[in-house]
């Protein structure tokens, strides 16, 4: 019986080998498809071995009994390797994944490395061969090697290291001693492969790695993976510093910016004063925490725009170079302040909210506007917030929005000309949704104290303007709730009432 076993093992030894990698080529497919090239590891070296079982069969046919042994060992040794592979394989590639353990690459190299030279060694044993023997003539070659191959070597353990002590992993995003930085793509024997922001991949040798200095970006010990970047821009001392951070942190932190962090907020500080006597102005930076390092250039546009639009809305212009001059006439500055003033006029005449003003009313309005421009994706007012402005958008589009479990809905659009805020700035009562730039806008800004001479002046226009207002409440609780025409309607005539009264109290209309 055990002679038939031995039999039958030695003839079909291989084919089952070949069915062992087939079972164990699916099991990597279905686990670790990323692994898939290892297959052709054991696809190689059952070729070998098959070629070599054949090589014997001829030659011990033929009589060479000397080179018939020889290839009959090298079948024997490939088949061990390639059980070796098999193992490994189904351990690292099928097993472990399976388990979700977190396993470095190299070690199933490393495993298989040591079990050849195990395999080798006890081949050379059954063979009758002395291992001490090649031991000994294994030293001299290793020496030799070694002092040829001394940076491929430090290549080869510099890689063993980063992946044995996880210094560094795939996905990290790091930054070499020169100044390079890319996302570690792969960690190989003798190379690290590093993927650019500019679309090129950078081969850096791991020795290199292992020797210098290299940062980690956006990693640190129990906190979420991001990395700071800095802004820079100037403003004179026209403009008090304290003024200018309030401006610039309300306008980055009021609402979200993409692939910015809101922990630590983005926020402005103040770099440093005037160099040497030589400046007319003070140094700002804005400090925000980036969460995809791969979008770094396009999210500091995205900083630099809510910068410049926060400014712009407050009237604090970027400072000039001390030496440059500015020539204007009287003339001109006098033709440019009427032109503004022109613009603004304009729009109020377009807003169905003051058609019951006079025309020295609507003109009394619009010497009250600021202006006011957002960039696309800012907040412009806050749902719950108590601000008494109302805003005359001449220029882009705006979404009324509220978020409700999580879940944004858009409940209207205005695009310019038309207004928003208006309860305000009328009734004192708080934002009922959120106002966000769809693009670009600009608007006018028109609080409390502009408006109140004209209604203490004439108060009879408080009863069509509630009006108004209510029509619009009406329209944005029907796309809210859902209401029908006749309950809008409704509605908006309890509404006109209810503002009415609102007005008249918040303005001291009535006592």
């Amino acid at each position: 019986m055990e002679s038939w076993f031995e039999q039958a093992r030695e003839r079909y030894a291989i084919w089952i080998l070949l069915a062992c990698i087939v079972l164990v080529a699916l099991l990597v497919n279905r686990f670790q498809p990323s692994r898939r090239h290892e297959l052709r590891r054991m696809l190689i070296l059952f070729v070998l071995s098959l070629t070599a079982e054949v090589a014997s069969s001829v030659l011990h046919a033929s009589g060479s009994v000397v080179w018939h042994e020889r290839m009959e060992f090298a079948s024997s040794l490939f088949e061990a390797f390639l059980v070796i592979n098999l193992i490994v394989t189904a351990v690292f590639n099928v097993l472990v994944p399976a388990l979700a353990i977190s396993v470095p690459v190299i070690a199933s190299d490393l495993v298989i490395a040591g079990a050849y030279i195990v395999a080798t060694f006890g081949a050379l044993h059954g063979a009758g061969v002395n291992p001490s023997s090649v031991l000994g003539a294994s030293a001299v070659v290793s020496a030799v090697l070694a002092l040829s191959l001394q940076t491929t070597l430090g290549n080869v353990i510099g890689g063993v290291a980063l992946q044995l002590d996880g210094s560094i992993h795939v996905g990290d995003w790091i930054a070499l001693e020169n100044g390079r930085q890319g996302k570690v793509k792969a960690i190989h024997w003798r190379h690290t492969v590093l993927e650019t922001r500019d679309w090129g991949t950078l081969i850096v040798p791991n020795s290199v790695l292992l020797s210098g200095q290299i940062i980690v970006l956006g990693k640190r010990e129990g906190h979420p993976k991001q990395y700071r970047y800095w802004i820079y821009f100037n403003v004179d001392f026209r403009y008090s510093p304290s003024r200018v951070m309030d401006v610039v942190n309300e306008a980055l932190q009021q609402g979200s910016i993409p692939n910015v962090a809101q922990d630590p907020k983005p926020h402005c500080i103040v770099m440093d004063f005037a160099k040497d006597n030589r400046d007319s102005f003070a140094y700002y930076a804005v400090r925000y925490w980036l969460t995809d390092l791969a979008v770094d250039d396009p999210t500091s546009s995205l900083v630099r725009q809510r910068i410049y639009m926060a400014l712009k809305r407050a009237a604090i212009p970027f400072a000039r170079t001390t030496n440059t001059t500015f020539f204007a006439a009287e003339e001109d500055d006098a033709a440019r302040r009427a032109r503004h003033r022109g613009q603004r006029l304009h729009a109020v005449q377009q807003m169905d909210l003051f058609k019951a003003l006079t025309d020295e009313e609507r003109e009394t309005v619009a010497d009250h506007l600021v202006f006011a421009p957002f960039v696309r994706g800012e907040l412009v007012t806050h749902k719950g917030n108590v601000a008494h402005w109302l805003y005359i958008l001449f220029s882009g589009t705006v979404n009324i929005q509220i978020t409700d479990g999580g879940e944004t809905r858009v409940l209207t659009s205005i695009t310019a000309p038309g207004f928003f805020g208006e309860m305000g700035m009328m009734t004192g009562e708080p934002r009922a949704a959120d106002v966000i730039a769809k693009t670009d806008v600009e608007c006018y800004r028109l609080d409390k104290a502009g408006f109140a001479e004209i209604m203490v002046a004439r108060p009879e226009i408080a009863k069509e303007m509630s009006k108004t207002m209510a029509t619009r409440r009406a329209e944005l609780v029907a796309a809210q709730d859902g209401l029908a025409d006749e309950q809008k309607a409704q509605f908006a005539k309890e509404e006109a009432v209810r503002l009415l009264r609102r007005i008249e109290t918040f303005f001291g209309l009535k006592e």
